[in-house]
């Protein structure tokens, strides 16, 4: 993988960034943290080089004064919204997460649940959550917010929100996902805090949009094609350009949620200690990019993963027409056709040939690898084996896994656990290959390139079942699809 991203830099720059906010407090910060604060995939696609866990290690240097509160929107556990790189819903991500900072010794005082309405759901959370010990704070709907600043700033706005209780100068606000009401907790508890005479600060840990770069560089447009589903869009801080001249990039909601900051900060302070919402910011990523080629050549792979990832859900009946259509907006602002993605048409050219599934593998040296489906193998198998033996310099008539030791397997899936496919799915390929390089040395030989499969692309001329998807997640190649199912069934 070409590095375009220096992460060492990066910690260290944005260590002394935040060390440098928090002495302008002295009792009280509320540090949001945006994006995902443990396992940031996204960033480490479109800035290679970036490290997912990057964020968790500036924590870990201030574990003695920080404490985390996690927040999740009630919506979000209404309608089951998954993390797309993980595949697991957002209220099982608050858990995984809890548990993720506890073992690196973080301190997690409690979750909110917030834009709450009466959901069955988040009272069923709350719930569970309560009854493992866990403190849960609920957050209301705001009528006009955040126009309505006179009624947001009471006793009738944030004051009917629960006061978050916390015991130490550093609180760290974060959310499984975008979009769960992080500034609003954080500004909620201001409010709070002012009423019972703390004077508090506010400051803001968000990776994207990178504000010292370009408004359409591919990694800002990656960040809007990654939140196409929730309306947000780049742009320039108009705050930013009136008080300092100087054009800076931020984004929709920081920009409209500005006015309300500003009335609260006036009202805890006499002034607005912050000019824009740029300066509310303490990123430094942009100031860490060592090759701009690279990591705009990654962010225009990931606007594509994006947007086959939108056709797919509007196939499957989970996403809406208007995500697709912003996305495709994004990929002619960046100049970008799917043609861009040099395993789309190998896949493509492989299905029609073969006249049925098949696949392909960019190598990180850039050769093409495909694979199609055989009375053995589906089509992403066939290509793991595939690529595995390209790596390892395999004959290709060489077969790892003997026929002798699929058919056996096949008998297993269909006439004893009542399997319809026959094909071996690639967890079972692997499976299987592990106990043939028990005793074969081309398999034990093709296995060890396994770790050379992370950030390869791929594309499927069909979708995959969620085994498939799950393996080519933790194997951490790049994976798109075609939005159309394998066959005709009405039920998937």
């Amino acid at each position: 993988m070409k590095i375009g991203f220096d992460n060492e830099k990066y910690l260290n720059m944005q260590s002394e960034r935040i060390r440098e906010r928090i002495s302008h407090f002295d009792n009280k910060l509320y540090l949001e943290f945006g994006g995902k604060l443990f396992d940031d995939y996204h960033a480490s696609r479109v800035l290679p080089g970036f490290a997912p866990d990057s964020k968790l290690k500036l924590l870990m240097q201030l574990s003695d004064q920080a404490e985390i509160v996690i927040v999740i929107s009630a919506g979000d556990i209404e309608k089951n919204k998954v993390r797309g790189d993980l595949g697991i819903t957002y209220d099982s991500d608050v858990l995984r997460l809890m548990d993720s900072f506890k073992e690196k010794g973080l301190f997690v005082g409690s979750v909110v649940i917030t834009q709450y309405s009466g959901q069955n759901s988040a009272n069923l959370f709350k719930a569970r959550l309560e009854k493992l010990g866990i403190k849960v704070y609920i957050h209301y709907p705001i009528e006009g917010y955040p126009s309505n600043i006179p009624l947001i700033v009471s006793d009738e706005g944030y004051g009917k929100n629960d006061y978050i209780e916390t015991s130490r100068p550093l609180v760290i606000i974060t959310a499984p996902g975008p979009g769960s009401g992080k500034m609003a907790t954080c500004l909620s508890q201001l409010y709070h805090e002012h009423k019972r005479g703390i004077h508090a600060g506010y400051a803001k840990f968000e990776t994207f949009p990178i504000w010292n770069i370009p408004l359409k560089h591919p990694v800002n447009l990656a960040y809007e094609a990654a939140t196409a589903d929730l309306n947000d869009v780049n742009m320039i801080d108009p705050f930013h350009l009136e008080a300092y001249g100087i054009t800076t990039v931020n984004y929709n909601r920081d920009v409209e949620i500005f006015p309300v900051l500003d009335a609260i900060f006036e009202r805890i302070y006499g002034e607005n200690p912050y000019k824009s919402p740029t300066d509310m910011g303490v990123n430094m990523a942009g100031y860490c990019i060592c090759d701009d080629e690279v990591c705009r050549e990654a962010s225009n792979q990931e606007i594509i993963r994006r947007y086959y990832a939108a056709l797919k859900g509007l196939t499957e009946g989970k996403a809406q027409e208007s995500e697709a259509y912003k996305i495709e907006l994004l990929m002619k602002q960046a100049h970008i056709t799917i043609d861009d993605r040099k395993v789309v048409r190998a896949a493509l050219d492989k299905a029609e040939k073969s006249g049925g599934p098949a696949a392909a593998l960019e190598l990180p040296d850039g050769q093409i690898i495909t694979g199609k489906t055989t009375p053995l193998l589906g089509a992403s198998s066939a290509l793991l084996l595939n690529a595995l033996k390209t790596l390892a310099g395999i004959d290709d008539e060489i077969h790892l896994i003997s026929p002798s030791v699929i058919e056996p397997i096949q008998t297993l899936k269909t006439e004893y656990l009542g399997s319809r496919n026959p094909r071996l799915h690639t967890d079972e390929v692997l499976i299987a290959l592990s106990i043939c390089a028990a005793t074969d040395e081309n398999a034990k030989l093709a296995l060890e390139q396994l770790p050379k499969l992370n950030s390869c692309q791929a594309h499927t001329s069909v979708m995959l079942s969620s085994v498939d998807i799950k393996q080519f997640k933790r194997l951490k190649v790049q994976l798109t699809s075609e939005a159309k199912f394998e066959n005709k069934r009405i039920y998937h």
